[in-house]
């Protein structure tokens, strides 16, 4: 009777820990590490965050961003994003702009197995992100 109850909760702790659907979470940033097979240049913060609404904002390194975004199950896709117009330095405009494409290009999502984010194009190397820790 006890080999029983001892299988029994086995069984049932093993399905509580299975398979559980990950979500992407509106309301919550994201921090860029890589976009398609570059990093970041050192010290250059880029962001996303998708809004419930259907806004994604952020930075973009050295001006803000703004698209609309369509999300179906794991298919998402931006709207053609808008920034700000701030000058900064070659380098980091190069990286925006790299970025805003990158962005325009993204047909999926998922997680990682290390839970990041990868923002997916049709073709190559994904967007990849960490959740910023509010």
């Amino acid at each position: 009777m006890k080999a029983l109850i001892a299988t029994s909760l086995l069984s049932v702790s093993l399905i509580g820990c299975s398979a559980m659907p990950v979500t992407l979470e509106t309301d919550k940033t994201y921090q860029v590490e890589w976009i398609g097979e570059r990093p970041l240049i050192d010290n250059s913060h880029l962001t996303i965050t998708l809004g419930a609404d259907g806004r994604a904002y952020g930075s973009a390194g050295c001006n803000h961003w703004f698209s609309g975004y369509n999300r179906n199950g794991e298919a998402i896709n931006f709207v053609q994003a808008g920034s700000t117009r701030k000058m900064c330095p070659p380098a980091l405009m190069e990286q925006e702009t790299r970025f805003l494409k990158a962005l325009a290009e993204v047909q999926r999502w998922d997680f990682s197995e290390n839970d990041q984010l990868r923002l997916w194009p049709a073709q190559g190397k994904p967007i990849r992100l960490w959740p910023v820790n509010d």
